[in-house]
């Protein structure tokens, strides 16, 4: 599907971007594969990290439709996974994510649209299912713009989706560079020792969203069946002769993680190794998927009732 194509990523230098970059190339043969990203010092050490002449970098931002038109001129596929991710500083600078996460969706789609891009697929978090910070809120609303969009791009134009997915190992917002740090101290401060998060690889990220986008009929939210983790746990994996400092739950945090709410059950089914949320209010064609199998009345994916968890051994090696 991906080879011969144009693929443009937002947010292209971030840790997924990077990853996403590097199982491209490595995996398939686009013809382009464009990073759009406002950082040029992470665009020079990408250059030099992938020194390949089918990659190409466009300094530019979401909340700029023009410059968004210019990248995606002659684009097959987008993936858009530039945002402002970091929930205290989305807390104190509320207008600013709600500049780049909802906005900057909203030109995401435009130019995707005015271009002809075939499908373009958002990325999600479990922050936006029942909200209860602003990053989250922006999120849901990323989502729900996304979704209706293919009513405006008509029955054969651009088709949008997203994927919504817990923690990344490895990624930026991690915890688990913050406990390596600290164990240095002799301290492990985690926020409650009940709290449990579902967790997957930069790998598993990367292959979910392009098997998702390869699935993408048009207005889906598609959700992987990962595992589940205590946090507390990987903190005593990290260093058991560390204390543990309980130190209590942050203002915007969940105990519980929440992919998939009970309200939104009526409209999930089962395709196997994935969730599928489909549109409720479609004035497009509706997804088909032959194999697909309802979920059960009130039907609720959290990672405290999840029935797979992260054991010792997978414990030690995302530790690594």
């Amino acid at each position: 599907m991906f080879n011969g194509k144009n693929i443009l990523i937002t947010g292209g230098t971030g840790s997924f971007g990077r990853e996403f970059c590097q199982h491209v190339l490595s995996q398939y043969d686009p013809n382009r594969l464009i990073v759009l990203s406002r950082d040029e010092l992470k665009q020079f050490e990408m250059k030099q990290q992938f020194p390949n002449e089918k990659l190409r970098f466009f300094i530019g931002d979401v909340r700029d439709k023009d410059r968004l038109e210019r990248a995606m001129k002659g684009v097959d596929y987008v993936v858009h996974a530039a945002a402002l991710k970091q929930v205290p500083a989305c807390e104190y600078n509320p207008i600013e994510a709600i500049k780049t996460n909802i906005y900057g969706a909203q030109n995401v789609i435009d130019a995707a649209i005015n271009q002809g891009v075939s499908k373009v697929i958002a990325l999600s978090t479990d922050k936006a299912v029942n909200p209860i910070n602003l990053y989250g809120a922006t999120k849901l609303c990323a989502e729900k713009l996304f979704v209706q969009a293919n009513s405006y791009s008509g029955s054969n134009g651009t088709r949008f989706g997203c994927v919504r997915y817990g923690n990344v190992v490895g990624s930026r917002g991690s915890v688990i560079p913050l406990f390596k740090k600290q164990k240095e101290t002799g301290t492990l401060t985690v926020t409650d020792e009940r709290m449990t998060r579902f967790w997957l690889t930069l790998d598993q990220g990367v292959e979910f969203v392009l098997n998702s986008l390869e699935d993408l009929q048009g207005g889906e939210v598609f959700i992987p069946k990962i595992p589940s983790m205590k946090v507390i746990d990987l903190a005593k994996a990290i260093s058991p002769e560390c204390d543990i400092e309980i130190i209590g739950i942050r203002p915007g945090e969940k105990l519980n993680e929440v992919l998939i709410s009970r309200d939104e059950s009526s409209s999930v089914v089962d395709i196997g190794s994935k969730y599928v949320i489909q549109p409720q209010h479609s004035s497009f064609r509706m997804p088909v998927y032959s194999a697909a199998t309802s979920v059960v009345k009130d039907f609720e994916y959290r990672s405290d009732n999840n029935s797979e968890w992260v054991d010792t051994n997978q414990l030690e090696d995302m530790i690594k």
